[in-house]
C-alpha cells in the first residue's frame, strides 16, 4: 500500500488501517518510549497514549508524505516527556511523605519481556544523564533512524536544532559512557580485592608455601 493511500484511509478513520498501522509500529514506538523513560511500565502507557492520540487526532495527517512512522514517533516523544514531568512531581511529593515500607522490586523480570535488556540497562545508567532534548533527538536520530529533516518534524523544530543537539548530545554521551566504564571498572576491581583474603599472621605466601606442604609419603 501506497503512503499517500495509507494517510488517506488513516484521515477518513479506516480502523482497518490504523490496525496495520499498529501493527507496524507498536514495538518501534514501544522502544523508543522505552529509551526515553527508561522504565517498560512507562513505555506501555506511552505507547497506549501514542496510538489513542494519533486516532484522535487522524484527520490532521497530512494528504502526501511519507511513512508515518515519524508522526508516531514525534507523538510518543511528547507523551514520554510528559509522563517525565509527572514523575518529576509525584517525586518531589514522594519525598516530602513518610518513608513507605520496602517491597519486592519486579523491574528485573518485567525487563525478561524484551530482548533489549542491556540496551535498557544503558538508558537508566547513563542516558538519563542527558538534558531532554539531547536524549530526544538521539533516540530519534540513532534509535529510531530518522534522518534530520523526520526528526525536525517529529519534534517541531528546526533541522539546524536537530544538528546541533544531535552533536551535543554524542559529546556529552561519549563523555558520561567514559565516566560509567571508568566507575564500573573500579568498582569491580574494589569488589576483587574486597574479596581476597589477607594473609595472616605467621602465613607463607608464593613459592615457599608449596614448599612447605607436607609430602604425600611424609603424610601418611
Amino acid at each position: 500500500m501506497e503512503d499517500n493511500e495509507v494517510r488517506e484511509r488513516i484521515r477518513a478513520g479506516d480502523r482497518e488501517a490504523f490496525g496495520d498501522l499498529y501493527d507496524r509500529y507498536a514495538r518501534t514506538v514501544h522502544l523508543h518510549a522505552a529509551r526515553l523513560t527508561g522504565d517498560l511500565s512507562a513505555a506501555e502507557d506511552v505507547m497506549s497514549e501514542t496510538f489513542l492520540a494519533a486516532w484522535r487526532t487522524r484527520e490532521q495527517v497530512r494528504a502526501e508524505g511519507g511513512p508515518l512512522g515519524p508522526w508516531l514517533l514525534g507523538i510518543a516523544t511528547n507523551k514520554a516527556r510528559n509522563h517525565r514531568r509527572g514523575v518529576g512531581r509525584r517525586l518531589a511529593f514522594l519525598a516530602r511523605q513518610p518513608k513507605p515500607e520496602e517491597t519486592a522490586d519486579f523491574a528485573e523480570a518485567s525487563a525478561e519481556r524484551l530482548d533489549h535488556q542491556r540496551e535498557l540497562a544503558a538508558v537508566r545508567a547513563v542516558l538519563g544523564r542527558l538534558r531532554g532534548p539531547e536524549r530526544e533527538v538521539l533516540a530519534l536520530c540513532v534509535w529510531a533512524g530518522l534522518d534530520y529533516a523526520q526528526t525536525a518534524d517529529a519534534l517541531g523544530v528546526p533541522v539546524g536544532t536537530v544538528r546541533s543537539r544531535l552533536s551535543r548530545a554524542r559529546k556529552r554521551l561519549r563523555a558520561l559512557t567514559g565516566e560509567r566504564l571508568a566507575q564500573d571498572a573500579r568498582e569491580a576491581r574494589e569488589a576483587q580485592e574486597s574479596r581476597e583474603p589477607g594473609r595472616g599472621r605467621g602465613e607463607v605466601g608464593g613459592r615457599a608455601a608449596i614448599v612447605a606442604l607436607p609430602s604425600e609419603r611424609g603424610s601418611r
